[in-house]
């Protein structure tokens, strides 16, 4: 982006000024006006100060996304395990959150982690919600459900109590598994799983391979992912459908069995549930490495 500078006018000064008023930054009488001259240049180099940046006075890209993730709130957007980690705001309300809650995830320190994710797994399932790690609006509704326990209670009360071992990392680091996305869902899906098993440890065993490309050795298990009512697409192989990981799990299990020692190649047929097309994807991502940490356990 074009860095907005001191003199520069509308829209995007009125959201920059919109964002430092949120921070709690003074704009001076004239508030949210749309330029970007004395008070609005001292808020936006006040702001560069705290969050030690370069204090020039220019919103570039470094800036601005110092702004936005300040500003989220939770809700704003759906949150999960991933590279590059989500971070920002909205991260530290939930890791605060869920602290006071008694759902350790250690400092809350703004980035979604591998125990953070443990965490809302943990409070997903005390809430009786699916516990899928993914921070969508049903588990928003039931953080701010909680509100009255949880805000202006001391974020650390709970933070020092054992977080545990993060998200399956001894079985992700076993799990000699390969992944391959055969149409466009399949692909997204594979893709996610492999970046969530990344973003649990540097060290997992779960591949990507490419359209053509064969498993290396050892590999106990190719896993075709297709989306719903594809399976077709690769016939002559086991083919493993499940609403949920522990009914996948199980049958990739049948499949692995029946191979008699050999490493299969199994088409899992992913259905994707309702909403927003990013949250399915996880989910179905999610699901999928939970069901091959489960079978290949």
């Amino acid at each position: 982006m074009r860095p907005i500078r001191s003199g520069d006018r509308g829209p995007a000064v009125e959201d920059i000024q919109r964002r430092l008023l949120t921070l709690g930054f003074e704009l001076g009488r004239t508030g949210i006006d749309g330029v970007f001259l004395g008070r609005t240049l001292e808020a936006v180099r006040a702001f560069q100060r705290a969050q030690g940046l370069n204090e020039d006075g220019l919103v570039g890209d470094e800036t601005w996304s110092a702004l936005v993730d300040a500003t989220f709130t939770l809700g704003d957007r759906a949150l999960y395990l991933r590279l590059p980690h989500f971070h920002g705001r909205d991260v530290r309300l939930l890791q605060e959150a869920l602290n006071a809650l008694g759902f350790a995830c250690g400092r809350a320190d703004s980035i979604f982690g591998a125990f953070t994710e443990r965490a809302v797994r943990e409070f997903q399932a005390n809430a009786g919600l699916p516990a899928d790690g993914i921070v969508g609006p049903n588990t928003v509704r039931s953080l701010q459900a909680l509100r009255h326990v949880w805000e202006g209670k001391d974020p650390r009360s709970h933070s020092a109590a054992r977080t545990g071992p993060v998200r399956e990392s001894d079985k992700l680091e076993a799990l000699s598994v390969a992944l391959r996305g055969v149409d466009s869902t399949g692909v997204e899906i594979a893709a996610r799983a492999l970046n969530v098993a990344q973003a649990a440890t540097a060290r997992t065993g779960v591949k990507l391979l490419a359209s053509d490309e064969r498993a290396p050795a050892g590999t106990l298990a190719v896993l075709d992912v297709v989306g719903d009512g594809m399976a077709s697409a690769v016939s002559g192989r086991p083919i493993a459908r499940g609403s949920d990981a522990e009914e996948l799990a199980h049958r990739l299990a049948t499949a692995v069995a029946a191979a008699e020692g050999h490493c299969p190649e199994i088409t899992v047929e992913i259905v994707l549930v309702s909403g927003e097309r990013e949250e399915s994807l996880q989910k179905a991502a999610v699901m999928l490495l939970d069901a091959a940490c489960i079978a290949f356990d």
